[in-house]
């Protein structure tokens, strides 16, 4: 009974399970990914552009083997972002963003453990990577439906 219950209550269209079923629906989620995914790509970018800078900020702020992990997190940036923006391979994209912004946020931007002077700009930059994690674990929940305009 309850197997059929679920298969009859649950729609099979993509955004419908989610009740997004309005006009324009499909056109806003796919500006919302390439806007989201295209920062977060153009971010992963600037990892390899300006590497030399990033590792000395990665080395101040105590992260272990800095030229390795600055490669790596733009990579993760890069792919996840692209994953999102075209909706090509959307689980291991959310994955990627989600796993980067929990590790990095609290490690780079440690907003308690700063002086006085840097305390504002480290809480704003710790508070945009926690509104990006929840947009990240968003997509991360709609991976599993069939997106539309999706690659």
């Amino acid at each position: 009974m309850l197997p059929e219950l679920l298969t009859t209550a649950v729609p099979i269209a993509p955004l419908q399970a989610a009740g997004l079923d309005a006009p324009l629906v499909a056109e806003l989620f796919l500006v919302g990914r390439i806007l989201f995914g295209g920062v977060l790509a153009f971010t992963g970018l600037n990892h390899f552009l300006d590497t030399e800078s990033m590792v000395g900020y990665a080395d101040a702020k105590g992260v272990p083997a800095a030229g390795l992990a600055v490669p790596v997190t733009g990579g993760m940036l890069v792919f996840g972002g692209l994953g999102i923006a075209l909706g090509i391979l959307p689980t291991l994209a959310a994955g990627a963003l989600v796993v980067f912004l929990l590790v990095t946020t609290p490690l780079m931007h440690d907003f308690w453990a700063v002086p006085e002077d840097q305390r504002q700009s480290e809480m704003t930059a710790f508070l945009k990577n926690a509104g990006l994690l929840g947009t990240a674990l968003v997509l991360l929940a709609l991976s599993a439906t069939a997106w539309p305009y999706a690659l």
